[in-house]
């Protein structure tokens, strides 16, 4: 009978004497206890307000990473820094061309931006890559698995890519991009691509803070027009319409005809410039220089009747008053008292005891006395 210690191995029992087994070879640890424990040993260098300027204007990408990381964190004393940092750097900020781009899912956005930004790298330019992605954890989307497909891009020297925060509101999301943006020009890059990875609201936060706006669309996928909002198409400076390659030619073509039928039905932009419906493939690296010489094309337009300095000096007006939202917005939300409140007055307004307004007015009244007292 096999004893219970030998777990079923009949070779273990003792009544096989015939049968021996060698001790098996004892496995080195898989990770070297030498490296462990320097990384134990190991602190993470604290740079200096000082350090982080020097190093973003000197064009060191592992510090300017870092300055990102700072502008991304919610802790207070991060933001405190990250302020300080992006005020600092915003007299060696605004000299880049910043270019959006958007596009259904589908399009090619990353295969694009990959051929799009070696072409713009090829002419020597510093090329940055940010997006906008406020809805990751619903729609698993980000610019993390776009990074690992733009293999050549990511091992450019004068390219930069940078993975959007991971989740969050829309505004807190958009506003860090933009400060990711200045620190960016700061350190030299005089291209900026930001990328909208989910869709919806997310184009017009990127038009905010862009100088150019591509839509990139695709042919051959039904009705080309259908699930384009008239407010993106209006926002378009030009539309590229990806794939155009192989059997594909022909329908892209007809997609090209297409918008541009549809363009002419929108009133002129305040900037002058006619939107162009352009074609271009990717893969086949065809049309690329065609789309940037538009983009050329478009900043002598709009440089030279004052557009351009007119419209930024709009968007950072506009995000000035983005950030008193966002900031009215979360204080109020992460205030204990009213956190305590909420849940009682959520009840009494399903249970029609009290109307939305009145419910939201004593909220807002108490949120205020709460505000004047810690003044006081």
């Amino acid at each position: 009978m096999v004893d219970k210690d030998d777990h079923h191995h009949i070779e273990n029992c003792h009544s096989y004497k015939a049968l021996k087994v060698n001790p098996g070879i004892s496995q080195p640890p898989s990770i070297n206890p030498n490296v462990v424990e320097r990384m134990k040993n190991r602190k993470r260098k604290r740079y200096s307000v000082d350090d982080y300027i020097k190093g973003i204007l000197d064009g060191d990408m592992t510090i300017l990473s870092q300055a990102i990381t700072l502008v991304e964190s919610a802790k207070f004393e991060h933001q405190k820094i990250a302020q300080e940092i992006i005020e600092r750097c915003l007299p060696h900020s605004g000299k880049s061309l910043r270019i959006g781009i958007t596009g259904v899912p589908g399009a090619g956005k990353s295969t694009f931006i990959e051929t799009f930004g070696q072409h713009v790298t090829g002419k020597g330019h510093k090329l940055a890559v940010l997006a906008i992605d406020p809805s990751s954890e619903r729609t698993n989307g980000s610019i993390l698995g776009d990074k690992t497909r733009m293999e050549g891009l990511a091992i450019d020297p004068n390219a930069y890519i940078r993975p959007s925060p991971s989740a969050g509101s829309l505004g807190g999301v958009a506003r860090k991009t933009r400060e990711t943006l200045l620190l960016c020009e700061a350190a030299g890059f005089d291209t900026i691509l930001i990328e909208t990875v989910g869709v919806g609201q997310s184009e017009t936060a990127v038009h905010s803070m862009v100088d150019f706006f591509l839509l990139i669309q695709i042919a051959g996928a039904g009705d080309e027009l259908q699930g384009i909002k008239r407010g993106i198409m209006e926002m378009a400076d030009t539309i590229a319409i990806n794939k155009c390659d192989g059997n594909n030619i022909n329908k892209a073509k007809l997609a090209r005809v297409q918008f541009e039928n549809a363009l002419h039905l929108f009133p002129l932009s305040p900037s002058g410039w006619s939107p162009k419906v352009l074609s271009c493939s990717s893969t086949e690296e065809t049309g690329i220089a065609e789309i940037w010489t538009n983009i050329m094309d478009y900043c002598k337009h709009t440089k030279a009747n004052n557009y351009f300095e007119t419209h930024r000096s709009e968007q950072a007006k506009y995000w000035m008053y983005e950030t008193i939202h966002e900031q009215l917005h979360d204080n109020f939300y992460h205030n204990s008292k009213i956190n305590g409140m909420i849940p009682d007055f959520e009840n009494k307004v399903l249970n029609d005891e009290i109307s939305s307004f009145v419910a939201a007015y004593k909220l807002l009244n108490t949120y205020y006395d709460e505000v004047k007292q810690g003044n006081d």
